[in-house]
């Protein structure tokens, strides 16, 4: 069976990253990391907590320093050029504690504006509307959703060539949630922009996506467009006969599966065609394939094989 792919064949990367390790004593917390987001993508990075993804998004910020590797962004290294890399970047961060805490919001977005020159005041406005932003408050009274609203707002105003997401809906209730996809879709059709985008709210941005990436345990287990990873993973039920053994046969192309003593249920990677003439030559008799969502793809990716009898 083919290996689940993580390298894209695009020359064209806003962002790349070569054998991208942090390690820190003897645990990594990235490890040979080969990240590739296209020019014009939307990426999302998915992965369980410490799985690596806001290290990741640090090191690409120059925020935090790799131990050993690479990352650049529009082609420049940014542990070279920081400064011109984040020039270029809105950035979301997962925790919002930026140091601001004493600034009212106003002041805030003033102080923000003043170094990114492309800043456009009449859609910081429009922003300010649409999230209901309340520009008397302190930074350090507002609840985490409107304080996640402020940052998307900073995020999106100066219409930066690309955007780096962390998290950005965590803390908004359901309407917000919501209302913040409208306007990123809105922000995405005004102004072409890549975008990486790491979220545990997979079935959100499932309309927007057309890349993923998946990170375990600080190693990228998968790298591919959307449409390739609907094509690629279906989950097979079918009947078999006693003392059938024969998915151990598809090994690591297997994701997940419980099997009983007449039955299989399981998701495997590979061409449906393929998969189904194996397990039918093995005396499995397939009831079903489908396709799954975008978060059942990915919950698949991360899930260790399991067998149930």
């Amino acid at each position: 069976m083919s290996a689940l792919p993580t390298v894209l064949p695009s020359a064209d990367l806003a962002i790349s990253t070569v054998k991208l390790t942090k390690q820190y004593g003897e645990v990594f917390a990235l490890r040979d990391v080969g990240l590739q987001v296209p020019a014009g993508a939307i990426y999302l990075l998915v992965g369980p907590n410490g799985a690596g993804k806001s290290t990741t998004i640090k090191i690409l910020m120059d925020l935090m320093r790799a131990t050993s590797g690479s990352a650049s962004v529009f082609h420049m290294e940014t542990r070279q050029r920081g400064a011109a890399v984040r020039a270029n970047i809105g950035y979301v961060p997962e925790r919002l504690d930026w140091g601001y805490g004493w600034m009212r919001v106003g002041r805030l977005l003033q102080h923000h504006a003043s170094y990114y020159p492309q800043w456009d005041a009449t859609y910081a406005d429009r922003l300010v509307r649409e999230f209901d932003v309340r520009l008397d408050q302190r930074m350090s009274t507002l609840s985490k959703g409107q304080g996640r609203r402020v940052h998307l707002l900073m995020a999106l105003a100066h219409r930066p060539p690309l955007l780096i997401l962390d998290e950005p809906t965590d803390g908004l209730d359901p309407v917000m949630r919501d209302e913040t996809i409208r306007v990123l879709v809105e922000h995405l059709a005004d102004s072409p922009t890549t975008v990486l985008l790491s979220t545990h709210h997979v079935s959100e941005v499932e309309s927007l996506a057309d890349h993923v990436g998946v990170l375990s345990g600080g190693e990228l287990r998968a790298q591919l467009p959307l449409s390739a990873l609907r094509q690629g993973i279906r989950r097979y039920r079918a009947e078999i006969p006693a003392g059938w053994d024969a998915l151990s046969t598809f090994g690591t192309a297997v994701l997940r599966r419980a099997t009983t003593k007449t039955e299989i249920d399981c998701t495997i990677w590979g061409h449906e065609g393929d998969i189904i003439n194996r397990l039918a030559s093995s005396g499995a008799a397939v009831r079903s394939a489908n396709a799954l969502s975008l978060d059942e793809a990915t919950l698949a990716l991360l899930t260790k094989p399991a067998i149930t009898r």
